[in-house]
């Protein structure tokens, strides 16, 4: 198996806070691994390069393209957002708030992890998930950003997943009029959503 990549999107010399960004992406038959091409990559390039310019250099901002496509149960991409936590925090020496942003897949791993140590925010851009997931997010704040005409991620299983959350951890539900699953059109309401909440959660929503 593929080890999982990280890439440095911003990485200034003594950031406040670190951001992970986490693609989506269905597995393929025969094509277990992530190109850095594919699609669901790609598209989360844009919210990456928002949320850098957005902080203004005061934050580590670093995307994760995983070890394989897709979700099984050997290796999920929650494992892989884990190795990246620490390969960050290696990276940097010391421990930092962190704000996972995901998007579909991603999205699920961004709330399945956000118990690990030093998350104290989590984003989920239009997440695909099970009605029945659910993590102590006590202590953290959660985003989800959710499109009214996604027909790939049911926006009704993530309010599920928002209200059993909602129970232990403060969580904002946003909704894009028109917005589909894969965030193309009214792509900049889904990655300005994503940019702000991250100010505020890390940098108590001021920029110089």
């Amino acid at each position: 198996m593929t080890e999982p990549r990280l890439v440095p999107v911003a990485e200034p010399r003594r950031p406040e806070g670190v951001v992970l960004v986490l693609h989506g992406g269905a597995s393929r038959p025969g094509n277990p691994m992530v190109r850095p091409t594919q699609l669901s990559v790609l598209r989360m390039i844009p919210v990456a390069r928002r949320i850098a310019r957005a902080t203004r250099g005061r934050v580590a901002v670093y995307r994760l393209l995983n070890s394989r496509r897709g979700w099984d149960t050997e290796h999920t991409p929650v494992k892989d957002t884990t190795w990246a936590l620490d390969r960050v925090r290696d990276r940097q020496g010391r421990r930092l708030p962190t704000c996972l942003v995901g998007h579909s897949l991603g999205g699920r791993a961004a709330l399945l992890a956000g118990t690990e140590p030093d998350v104290v925010g989590v984003v989920a851009l239009n997440p695909w998930v099970y009605p029945t997931d659910g993590a102590d997010l006590s202590g953290r704040r959660v985003l989800i950003v959710h499109g009214d005409a996604d027909r790939v991620a049911v926006p009704s299983r993530a309010q599920q997943v928002a209200r059993r959350l909602s129970r232990t951890t403060e969580v904002e539900w946003r909704t894009v009029p028109g917005g589909k699953h894969a965030m193309l059109r009214h792509g900049a309401d889904f990655e300005r959503a994503a940019a702000d909440f991250v100010v505020g959660v890390l940098l108590g929503g001021r920029v110089p």
